[in-house]
């Protein structure tokens, strides 16, 4: 698992920058005079040479020589820190976040931790404060990240809480990267309001799809799940003024113990109303967050539900919707549903167990979270090449 944060950033310097900054970090020594004065330089060790005007430097081994006026260490763990990478740091309380890498396909940005359900599975609890800063801030990122990424996903939270800084913040993907698939995970309650829709609608971002949950096909068992009464209908109408107004919907149904037992059901209420909707992920589990003060509620060993999820995989493929599964290991999941299977999890967050050693699969794999050493199936069975 990559280290994302560390609250053990050390300033070698004279001066620091105030507050928080975002900047992109550079390891080339011939980079553009212009250019340097907003990068940062990546410093591997101490006998590398130290080239001048960038607006700061980051060493990993602590200097014998004297250093330029803004100079941070940081710890080994973040040595991953790559050319294009993007870093926002707090010089008041030595903090650093990774909130960009060049390199990686699996790219997030949190733009607030407020939320109007309360889900018990969430993996970001939310939290009722102030933080219009985070927007502030990636609006900052943007323009910073490479026109090459392929995709970026922003979450929370609930996006929609922002009103029409959601759109304004679409509006800078599509203009500083309009090559990039942008992925906004959302309970779509907002959406609700036409009005809302419309607006997100007409930013035209040519490559915008909503994620959506869909907990079950019974509005007080989809509610209970999210812990907000009138969701669904909420979530519902939601979804449907997306589409009239032109924006891609991906349905997501996290499944554990309070909704396997209904997913064919489900499947069957998509495949009847809302099958003019552009994917539908099937996903396990992630043990972190409320889902580990819930797990009582909530676990069930995936491979005990591999029946409900043929089924429903069958309905939805059999509407021709384009259905997959995520957050789960290949060798559990019964062979007729492996076309389906994604490796969906956050490089930076997905591991093997002992178990996998040896698997010639490893590849084609989703893996497991990080935080799967909580509890997962007891039934890994790795493949070997005969």
């Amino acid at each position: 698992m990559l280290k994302l944060f560390s609250n053990r950033v050390v300033s070698l310097g004279s001066m620091r920058e105030n507050g928080t900054v975002v900047r992109r970090v550079s390891e080339n020594p011939d980079y553009a005079q212009i250019c340097r004065e907003q990068e940062y330089f990546l410093v591997r060790d101490r006998l590398s040479e130290v080239p001048e005007g960038f607006a700061g430097y980051l060493f990993f081994e602590k200097p014998s020589r004297d250093v330029p006026l803004v100079s941070y260490l940081l710890e080994p763990t973040l040595s991953y820190l790559r050319n294009g990478d993007i870093v926002k740091i707090n010089t008041s309380h030595g903090t650093l976040r990774t909130v960009y890498r060049r390199n990686s396909r699996h790219n997030s940005v949190l733009v607030t931790e407020r939320c109007n359900n309360y889900c018990l599975m969430c993996s970001q609890p939310p939290r009722e404060i102030n933080d219009d800063h985070l927007v502030d801030e990636l609006l900052q990122t943007i323009p910073l990240m490479s026109r090459e990424t392929l995709s970026v996903v922003i979450t929370g939270g609930e996006p929609t809480l922002l009103g029409e800084r959601l759109a304004q913040v679409i509006n800078a993907f599509r203009c500083y990267l309009p090559y990039t698939a942008v992925h906004v995970l959302s309970n779509g309650r907002s959406f609700r309001d036409l009005d809302y829709a419309k607006a997100i609608g007409q930013v035209q971002h040519p490559d915008l799809m909503i994620g959506i949950p869909l907990y079950s096909d019974i509005s007080s068992k989809h509610d209970y799940v999210v812990q907000a009464d009138g969701a669904f209908d909420d979530t519902i109408r939601g979804i449907i003024n997306l589409k009239t107004v032109g924006v891609r919907v991906e349905i997501r149904v996290v499944l554990h113990n309070l909704t396997y037992d209904r997913l064919p059901e489900l499947a069957r209420f998509i495949r009847r109303n809302l099958t003019f909707c552009d994917h539908v992920a099937l996903m396990g589990l992630e043990m972190t967050g409320f889902t580990r003060s819930n797990l009582n509620k909530l676990w069930i060993d995936p491979k005990d539900y591999q029946a409900q999820l043929r089924d429903a995989v069958a309905i939805l493929d059999g509407a021709k919707m384009d259905v997959s599964i995520y957050n789960h290991q290949l060798c559990i999941l019964e062979e007729s549903l492996h076309r389906f299977s994604r490796k969906s999890i956050s490089d930076w967050k997905n591991e093997f167990m002992a178990e996998c050693n040896g698997c010639t699969r490893k590849r084609e794999c989703g893996g497991f979270f990080s935080s799967a050493t909580l509890r997962y199936t007891t039934h890994i069975t790795p493949f070997h090449d005969d």
